[in-house]
């Protein structure tokens, strides 16, 4: 698919660079899930794969509420969680990231609303954009039976209002352990803005997080590099 792009430095987004798209992205509106998790604890997990993890993880670090995002890979064995391994296709991993959270802050439901809307498309099977393959598969990695159920619930409430115009093909996957991918993927976004696949497929991303989630929004974004993996 082509589509120009006018790029236009923002410093708001704290990134060297930023892409004014000309037509509209895939980014949706989607309304907040009708079913939420109780916020009891104090620091909570949840691991997204949509897609390559650079710009995943790019989104999330910039959410409030969001003390950590890393990218790795779940879904196969320790021993093939390594990026050339991965890239086969066969391990059974996806690029994925693990995000720790305050849900005081932000809830699980918020994070899925922002996964569905701007991180990647939920209708792709087994690809996102030039990405093919199992491991650039959309699904979400429960850690527990409250997350499986409140995004079993999401994903039929957001097929009931037909806003992709056509179906939801995120995948729920349960007991699937996440290993931290290698350091030079850490950060990638944000690290190099100007990279043209970055540019191209992965800043639009943050810019609607910006301009539909403003109130979830953070300009400065939580890294690896200070937090730890």
């Amino acid at each position: 698919m082509k589509t120009s792009y006018v790029i236009s430095a923002i410093a708001a987004l704290g990134l060297a660079w930023a892409i004014v798209p000309s037509s509209a992205e895939t980014a949706h509106t989607l309304p907040a899930p009708a079913a939420d998790e109780a916020a009891g604890a104090t620091t909570k997990t949840a691991v997204f794969a949509g897609g390559c993890f650079w710009g995943v993880q790019g989104v999330f670090q910039h959410v409030n509420g969001v003390t950590r995002a890393v990218s790795g890979y779940a879904g196969g064995d320790k021993a093939t969680a390594e990026y050339e391994k991965v890239g086969s296709g066969r391990t059974g991993h996806a690029e994925s990231v693990r995000v720790t959270y305050d849900p005081h802050k932000v809830s699980f439901g918020k994070l899925m609303q922002i996964y569905f809307s701007v991180a990647h498309d939920p209708t792709e099977l087994n690809r996102q954009g030039p990405d093919v393959g199992p491991q650039y598969r959309s699904t979400v990695f429960a850690m527990d039976d409250e997350q499986a159920q409140l995004a079993q619930a999401y994903i039929a409430q957001l097929d009931g209002t037909k806003v992709f115009g056509k179906k939801i093909v995120t995948t729920i996957e349960r007991d699937k352990p996440f290993y931290a991918a290698e350091d030079y993927h850490q950060d990638y976004l944000t690290l190099h803005p100007t990279q043209p696949y970055i540019v191209i497929n992965d800043l639009p991303k943050v810019a609607n997080l910006k301009r539909m989630f403003p109130d979830a929004y953070r300009a400065e974004p939580t890294l690896v590099s200070k937090t730890g993996m």
